[in-house]
């Protein structure tokens, strides 16, 4: 079985191709030995899907999953690409299936000389509304997540705080994503701790466009306007630069799209 390294933006998964099945198949104990042999904050298998392009199934590094992942998402849908596979619409967009629903995505950039990368546009859920909960926003944008904005993400201790949010009993029994936002001219800065990593990822896809709703929300920044649509620019761990927009209406949030990098790093 031929194993696949991908990264979004740090957000490192090991990417299966399952559209003929996997011998043995997948079982949990299998899937967490593989993340602790390559050091991956997931894995993701592509299955063929009747009424889509393909279909997105993703693990956590324990082993569990029913969750979506937005740099994982980017990450699939160049892998698609990769093995040469064409999307059915004739425009070109992607349409997948992963746990939260259908999503579309396009490929803004392919690998060139001197860009080994993909830059894909993802959209995500809409987002029904956002709670204010823990002196934070909670809100689930294909994952449940918490957002917390604090002065400097830098000086906060990530993998002491973040178990204490994740295993709140407010967010009990799923727990929840807990992410640390700082507003800067620049745009957001952003550190997430993952459930199912249970630590802090270089990257979070889900995080990141929770921490953008989030800001909007709680008025921490207006963003970029786009007619009906509001951009904002934020830096993850790594100091990726991805970009994440929607439209704002009456408390819900719609035409939701992550844009960012994701690159094979191996192939084994």
């Amino acid at each position: 079985m031929k194993e696949y390294l991908f990264s979004g933006a740090g957000n490192t998964f090991v990417v299966l191709d399952g559209r003929k099945g996997l011998p043995g198949g997948l079982d949990r104990a299998w899937i967490v030995d593989r993340c602790r042999v390559h050091g991956t904050d997931g894995l993701m298998v592509l299955r063929p899907d009747a009424a889509a392009d393909f279909r997105m199934e993703f693990y956590n590094p324990d082993g569990s999953g029913g969750m979506m992942c937005g740099n994982g998402g980017r990450c699939i849908v160049a892998f698609a690409d990769f093995l040469g596979m064409q999307p059915q619409a004739a425009d070109g967009r992607w349409v997948f299936r992963a746990p939260d629903g259908l999503h579309e995505a396009t490929l803004l950039q392919r690998p060139a000389p001197g860009r080994p990368s993909w830059t894909v546009r993802l959209k995500m859920v809409d987002v029904e509304g956002v709670e204010s909960l823990r002196s934070g926003c909670f809100l689930n944008t294909g994952t449940r997540h918490l957002v917390r904005f604090v002065d400097d993400p830098d000086a906060v201790e990530v993998e002491k705080e973040g178990p204490l949010y994740r295993h709140d009993p407010a967010f009990a029994p799923e727990g929840t994503n807990v992410n640390f936002v700082g507003v800067f001219p620049d745009g957001l800065h952003v550190r997430t701790f993952e459930k199912g990593v249970e630590g802090e990822t270089l990257a979070c896809g889900t995080g990141l466009t929770a921490s953008a709703i989030a800001a909007f929300s709680a008025g921490k920044a207006p963003g970029e306007p786009l007619g009906k649509a509001v951009r904002y620019r934020l830096q993850c761990r790594r100091g990726d630069w991805l970009s994440v927009e929607f439209v704002p209406e009456d408390g819900r949030y719609h035409d939701v799209y992550l844009t960012g990098p994701a690159e094979i790093l191996e192939n084994e």
